[in-house]
């Protein structure tokens, strides 16, 4: 009896430390997948039957989870999702066509780059416009586009009031002439007076400027260039944001009190989830457009004419289709009973939607195809006859498939 209760005691000291042995290896990190026995003669591997047998239930999540992150990271095929607070993988179907993904989580990315979905943009481009938007060359292009540097210490100066009696700023206080650069105090009635230069005029028809004006001049343009296509980049994404938060609403909200107010079955309001999500899309395809026309070459005048007839065609057909989802939509959402214009409705939104993507999905082709319709007659011969075909919908996802991943 004695030597049994003895054989219990140590099986039962053996399993404590084992537990206990699984415990810290599991809460000092990965590293537990390696887990061996820790009796040097033995050296067996400490698998998930072991885990699951020994570990608490705490444990065996974590041990779970590490185990989960493993195959991701060692699969050429899975990524993790970069959308904040995403907890899913991605997993890539070989032969879809397209790098663009969506993950569970409604994310779309890049399976290349894993940057948000850019199609048709290729990754090069998404790449030197996300640089440049957080780079310090645009700084530098609105200094020297709206300063001058000081003739004494050369630091930029940038002028903030009417006159043009500019005095640096301490330790140097250098006072001078703005539009000369020369010191305030050679200026007087000689010069033409302190308010018009003439010192300044005469060096500039004999040319002295010229080149310190060239260079502001095209810094001055190169930064009004770059404006010009951030602003619209960001003003998009913007609106997609917005989209996104509406179609939220209107999945979770507004489509009862819709088929409510209008008696209509919630099966039949299929096409306005059907514009909204199109009205997302379009959004995101835009906004790329935009890094794509900063890059395009300005001396390639034909190609840059069809694309932005390509383009202002596309941006023209989702204007109107997103004021009719939005602000349309909203009489049906407040007033009851109005069937027959309910109706008319429909087939307007349910066009605009057909319409939309037609547009897009010739923009998206002729960019990915390098706007190789252009000929060297001109740009809008190709584009008039894509126009002419447009009369059906929203914007193309691509051949991208839908990510398929479990939480981690």
């Amino acid at each position: 009896m004695l030597l049994h209760v003895g054989i219990l005691s140590a099986m039962h000291a053996g399993q404590v430390f084992l537990s206990g042995y699984i415990s810290t290896s599991i809460n000092d990190g990965p590293g537990c997948l390696m887990l061996r026995c820790p009796d040097p003669s033995c050296g067996a591997a400490v698998g998930q039957e072991m885990i699951n047998k020994h570990a608490v239930d705490e444990d065996r999540q974590k041990y779970s989870r590490y185990h989960f992150r493993s195959y991701v990271e060692d699969n050429k095929k899975t990524k993790w999702c970069p959308a904040p607070g995403c907890d899913y993988a991605v997993e890539f179907e070989v032969g879809s066509g397209s790098y663009d993904v969506t993950c569970n989580c409604s994310y779309g990315l890049c399976w290349n780059c894993t940057e948000e979905a850019h199609r048709p943009v290729e990754c090069t481009t998404v790449a030197k416009w996300i640089l440049k938007n957080s780079a310090e060359s645009e700084n530098m292009n609105w200094i020297l586009a709206n300063s001058k540097p000081c003739p004494k210490c050369k630091r930029p100066i940038e002028k903030n009031h009417g006159c043009m009696h500019i005095t640096c700023t301490p330790p140097c206080k250098f006072e001078f002439c703005w539009l000369c650069l020369g010191a305030w105090s050679d200026h007087g009635e000689k010069t033409g007076g302190f308010y018009a230069c003439n010192r300044y005029e005469t060096a500039k028809e004999e040319g002295a400027y010229d080149e310190s004006e060239r260079r502001r001049e095209m810094a001055k343009n190169s930064l009004e260039r770059y404006t010009h296509y951030y602003e619209r980049w960001a003003t998009n994404q913007q609106s997609r944001q917005k989209a996104l938060v509406d179609l939220h609403q209107m999945q979770t909200v507004q489509l009862d009190k819709l088929s409510e107010k209008q008696c209509v079955p919630g099966s039949l309001l299929k096409f306005i989830t059907e514009a909204w999500e199109q009205i997302v899309e379009c959004r995101r395809v835009l906004k790329w457009t935009y890094a794509y026309g900063y890059y395009l070459p300005e001396r390639e005048h034909a190609k840059r004419r069809f694309f932005e007839y390509l383009q202002g065609e596309a941006e023209s057909g989702l204007e109107r289709l997103h004021q009719c989802a939005e602000k349309e939509l909203h009489i049906y959402l407040i007033e009851e009973g109005l069937p027959m214009k309910f109706g008319e409705f429909r087939e307007k939104l349910a066009q605009l939607t057909r319409v939309t993507k037609k547009y897009f999905e010739n923009l998206v082709q002729a960019l990915e195809n390098g706007l190789e319709d252009v000929d060297s007659k001109g740009a809008c011969s190709k584009a008039a006859e894509a126009g002419s075909r447009n009369s059906g919908g929203g914007c193309s996802k691509g051949k991208g498939r839908r990510g398929k991943g479990a939480a981690s």
